[in-house]
């Protein structure tokens, strides 16, 4: 079973059905700025990381690549990888990776407790591994915990701050879109972590309810 099958958006091991990313949906969905900077960082992370590691497994073999220090390599990948987003990110504008550095600093942790190093081992070992193959898994897998940044951070930061936000300018963030200031909105609790579980409880509500109309064996 390949990486794609079991987090694939409506899997059990996906980043909403398991809630593996869920402290960092949370953390990162509070401005669409953020949850943009995040989404590239998780993209660029997940597809360099995958890459590099699967291409040393295949050239230097068991031999010369112990599985003892296997882990501990693809560790340091996604932080490597993860530190060069950021530097890049910081050139082009430093007061919006100022903002999101928390964030970005776990995206690499996420990255290498997804057990993606461990799939690529394994199919490694039965002589089945295809560099391209684990490339494009790992991105899916990132792709999905992306777009749910990406739509959480479109409903709750105008519930929030009656606004929408995209990176850049001097002032780390551009504000696109802002609603009149008598309007119903905002309501700031949910631009806490406690109004972000309110709102992500919702939603996976929704989601477990069409994970079973469609796909209801997948509990069983």
């Amino acid at each position: 079973m390949t990486i794609n099958r079991q987090y694939s958006f409506w899997g059990s091991l996906s980043p909403l059905g398991g809630l593996a990313g869920a402290g960092l949906l949370i953390m990162a969905s509070a401005r669409l700025s953020w949850a943009i900077t995040v989404a590239g960082s998780l993209l660029w992370v997940f597809g360099l990381s995958t890459f590099s590691f699967a291409f040393l497994l295949s050239a230097m073999g068991k031999k010369f690549f112990p599985a003892e220090g296997r882990k501990a390599l693809f560790t340091c990948l996604s932080a490597f990888f993860g530190s060069t987003f950021l530097l890049m990110f910081w050139f082009m504008c430093p007061f919006a990776a100022f903002e999101s550095f928390m964030l970005l600093l776990l995206v690499p942790l996420y990255c290498t407790s997804t057990g993606i190093m461990e799939q690529i081992q394994l199919q490694y070992e039965r002589n089945q591994g295809d560099i391209f193959e684990h490339v494009s898994d790992a991105v899916s897998q990132a792709a999905s915990l992306a777009v749910l940044l990406v739509v959480f951070a479109v409903v709750r930061e105008p519930l929030s701050y009656s606004s929408l936000s995209l990176p850049g300018s001097s002032s780390g963030m551009v504000t696109i879109m802002h609603f009149a200031s008598n309007s119903f909105f905002p309501i700031r609790i949910f631009a806490s972590s406690a109004g972000a579980l309110f709102v992500l409880g919702y939603i996976i509500c929704l989601y477990q309810f069409g994970k079973d109309r469609i796909n209801p064996g997948d509990n069983k």
